[in-house]
């Protein structure tokens, strides 16, 4: 593409995005595959826009990270958008439909733990619908905070379970921490899936173990 600069003839060059997400569907959650003793680690790398790397909490989740890095390892959310992102909240990704309701084909339950909680910024969490049959609707969304949301965790402030069957009581999984990259978290477009419009684009996510 090209066009006029102030008289001269300038080149615009627009990249190509990444491919659609594949359809993946399991009907169940994978088996547990972490490596005892082993600290992971997941670096979300946005189309364009730098890289999140975050600390995943592989002692106090380890259902919750093993849901993770298995997606992750199948390539499950490259191509897949950050759909709802609410500024001084957090950003949403992992549907492949990029409309919140999309999901692996399995759900599983939460996992609380007391070292686990949505205290700050850069929080990772699971995106849920709520208990449905005294069940809960894990699947492949997350999201990461932008400020504390400790009304998001699914204990009370002395430890205690709260009564997540509630209707409109909230209960995340925390399972992860921004370790790098607050700064292009935060740079994320902000958006509302029912109204459409362009959203950040996730080009990969790779784990480590070490």
């Amino acid at each position: 593409m090209s066009a006029r600069d102030f008289g001269k003839e300038v080149t615009i060059e627009i990249p190509e995005l990444p491919p659609s997400p594949a359809d993946m569907s399991w009907t169940s959650p994978p088996e547990m595959q972490l490596e005892k003793g082993k600290d992971y680690t997941a670096t979300i790398k946005i189309y364009g826009g730098g890289e999140i790397i975050l600390d995943l909490l592989e002692e106090e989740a380890p259902v919750t990270v093993n849901n993770f890095v298995f997606l992750a390892n199948e390539g499950y959310y490259d191509g897949i958008t950050f759909h709802r992102v609410i500024p001084d909240f957090m950003a949403q990704g992992g549907d492949p439909t990029g409309t919140g309701s999309g999901g692996p084909g399995y759900i599983f339950e939460n996992e609380f733990h007391t070292d686990a909680r949505h205290d700050g910024a850069g929080v990772l969490s699971m995106a849920n619908s709520g208990l449905q049959g005294g069940k809960g609707t894990n699947g492949s969304q997350f999201f990461i905070t932008f400020r504390e949301t400790s009304f998001l965790d699914g204990l009370n402030a002395d430890n205690s379970p709260k009564d997540c069957s509630i209707q409109g009581t909230s209960c995340h999984s925390v399972f992860g921490r921004v370790l790098e990259g607050m700064e292009v978290l935060e740079s994320i477009t902000p958006r509302d899936p029912s109204q459409g419009g362009p959203s950040d684009v996730i080009e990969s996510v790779t784990i480590s173990a070490e």
